[in-house]
């Protein structure tokens, strides 16, 4: 049996089961037109990727960080999307094989709960995909297009027009968010215009202050694990140009799970951007 974690706020302190806990935010029933969110996970020194020896010149999750109840709550926060913005990388990595779907809602016997979930909210199988690119240096791989779903690509006025057409002669959808770089309020606008109303964004930090600048961003999920790691080079949860005016933040929710990282712990942490 999954142990529970604490929630801390708000108050009164309880005890609540992991299963279940994102999923009980109900981020689908925002009155906004949208509601944007993302979710990252981090040590206690701010690390959320770190260099991946199998891919030069590419991160990755550090593995001290990765656990499977920090992962629960990532599956449940994607269950609730219309559509997920990731990354080329993620495309390419898919294409040669390195990666799988991003939900493993219908892969994992653990998850089969989110997959009924989503069904019983009259929902496709899996998110539509959204691709932030400038390069769009990736394929469309057809798995990823099968059944109906969308692959939409965001990118720039000055992009490649030949890439443009190859992208989409491979079932994606290619949109001008920009003129030299994606603009994240152009983004959200035309995502709402095709009526998605839920957006989860799991890829990285340059995405993260893309969204934060253009105040588009509705919610922070972070899991702060109880783990240093030091090393360099690092990335952080969100990585660009000093944002002016900071953009301000309050406590949403709050647990302690003294159970994660054997026993080292970690904290489930939301806040909501003011």
């Amino acid at each position: 049996m999954i142990e529970g974690v604490v929630q801390l706020h708000p108050l009164p302190a309880e005890t609540r089961p992991l299963p279940g806990l994102y999923l009980s935010h109900n981020l689908r029933q925002h009155r906004r037109e949208t509601f944007v969110y993302t979710n990252f996970v981090a040590s206690l020194d701010g690390r959320i990727a770190i260099p991946d020896p199998a891919a030069p010149g590419e991160m990755m999750v550090p593995p001290p960080v990765a656990n499977p109840r920090d992962w629960r709550l990532f599956q449940e926060l994607g269950a609730q999307a219309d559509i997920i913005i990731t990354s080329g990388r993620y495309l390419r990595d898919y294409a040669d094989g390195r990666a799988q779907e991003i939900l493993e809602l219908y892969d994992k016997p653990e998850f089969a709960d989110l997959a009924r979930w989503r069904q019983a909210q009259g929902l496709p199988p899996q998110p539509d995909l959204a691709v932030i690119s400038g390069s769009l240096n990736f394929p469309v791989p057809a798995p990823l297009a099968a059944n109906g779903r969308n692959v939409l690509i965001f990118t720039t006025a000055q992009a490649d027009r030949q890439r443009i057409r190859t992208l989409e002669a491979q079932a994606g959808r290619v949109i001008i968010a920009g003129e030299k770089s994606v603009d994240g309020r152009i983004l959200v606008q035309q995502m709402a215009q095709m009526g998605y109303r839920a957006i989860y964004s799991v890829t990285g930090p340059k995405v993260l202050h893309l969204l934060l600048a253009a105040g588009v961003l509705d919610r922070l999920y972070l899991t702060l694990a109880h783990r240093i790691l030091g090393g360099r080079p690092f990335a952080s949860i969100v990585e660009g140009a000093l944002l002016q005016p900071p953009v301000d933040l309050t406590l949403h929710t709050l647990y302690y799970d003294a159970a994660g990282l054997d026993g080292a712990g970690q904290l489930f942490a939301a806040y909501n951007v003011v």
